[in-house]
């Protein structure tokens, strides 16, 4: 089958483990880094398979693709495929599940321990030479608490809020689940209104959709602890981000951990952005991102292929 990936640099930094899948494909796989719009048509005009990891598909696209037969997405949301348009011409689009559990559930305990310990600001204190220049042995100037004892709230109890609440569990917190509107119900959860007042760490596992959207904004943000830290490793723009701006720079909240933007990557610049931000700490969107992580894709896109060939299509969206 005559394969295509579109923005291969988006999954493999030359640390994967790639014969498996230009086996299934029979040597016939050619990998690109990236694929502008206007390098996207000539490219797969004449593919058998399609994989993208954001790469937009629209139908527009898909229409050009008389040989099309399978769509691979190298991730698990198929916002950049149009699913319809690939249904009408017969096309099936396999996506990827599951695969970062770990890794994104070690990094939201990682970020919790950050604000927790103000390891930034002890870390930047070390380089500065102010330890070095100490009257006493340690350095106790930014403020240290326990995750033992604590209470956290989670937004989104699926298979990441699960593992994250796994994790917490084992460092002595106390777990409670938020109960969104439009949501699944049950007695073991706490509306969300009444959960805010009792966190001390709130942390977002929740997809982005018009229902949360702005989840947090600013009658949030004021009904939590002025002790209370947000982490989101969830997707940008649950999070409204001049308001959690706000919320730092006026002591609301005291402290938050972001591995998600609205727009990524933010080449026109984010309030979040702004260094003279006190207590937030930022990543780039690599959660996800470990090494094993991103081979259990590979090995995924070798399944869904194989099933594919097989006539069992696994995982499919569409």
């Amino acid at each position: 089958m005559n394969a295509i990936f579109l923005d291969f640099a988006s999954l493999d930094q030359d640390d994967l483990q790639l014969e498996d899948l230009n086996a299934v494909f029979q040597q016939q796989l050619t990998l690109y880094p990236t694929t502008s719009p206007a390098e996207l048509l000539p490219r797969v005009q004449s593919a058998e398979v399609i994989i993208s990891n954001k790469v937009l598909l629209d139908a527009a696209t898909l229409q050009q693709c008389p040989q099309l037969k399978l769509i691979l997405i190298s991730a698990t949301g198929t916002n950049n495929v149009d699913l319809e348009q690939a249904r009408r011409q017969g096309v099936v689009v396999c996506n990827c599940q599951g695969y970062g559990t770990a890794a994104v559930a070690q990094h939201t305990l990682m970020l919790m321990l950050n604000l927790a310990t103000s390891f930034v600001p002890y870390h930047q204190a070390v380089q500065q030479g102010q330890w070095q220049r100490s009257s006493q042995f340690c350095l106790l100037d930014y403020p240290i608490v326990e995750l033992a004892g604590k209470t956290l709230g989670i937004v989104g109890y699926g298979e990441l809020g699960q593992a994250v609440a796994k994790l917490a569990e084992a460092f002595g917190m106390q777990v409670k689940i938020a109960a969104l509107a439009n949501r699944p119900q049950s007695a073991s959860r706490v509306p969300f209104a009444e959960l805010l007042p009792q966190v001390d760490f709130l942390s977002l596992h929740c997809p982005l959709t018009e229902d949360t959207r702005d989840l947090i904004g600013p009658a949030e943000f004021a009904a939590m602890k002025h002790s209370a830290f947000l982490v989101n490793c969830a997707r940008g723009g649950i999070v409204n981000e001049a308001a959690l701006a706000e919320a730092l720079q006026s002591g609301q909240i005291a402290g938050a951990a972001m591995d998600v933007l609205s727009v990524e990557p933010p080449k026109q610049g984010n309030i979040l952005l702004d260094p003279a931000i006190p207590n937030l700490i930022l990543t780039p969107h690599s959660a996800w991102g470990s090494v094993d992580a991103r081979q259990r894709i590979v090995q995924q896109m070798v399944e869904n292929v194989i099933a594919f060939q097989q006539g069992q299509p696994i995982r499919q969206v569409n």
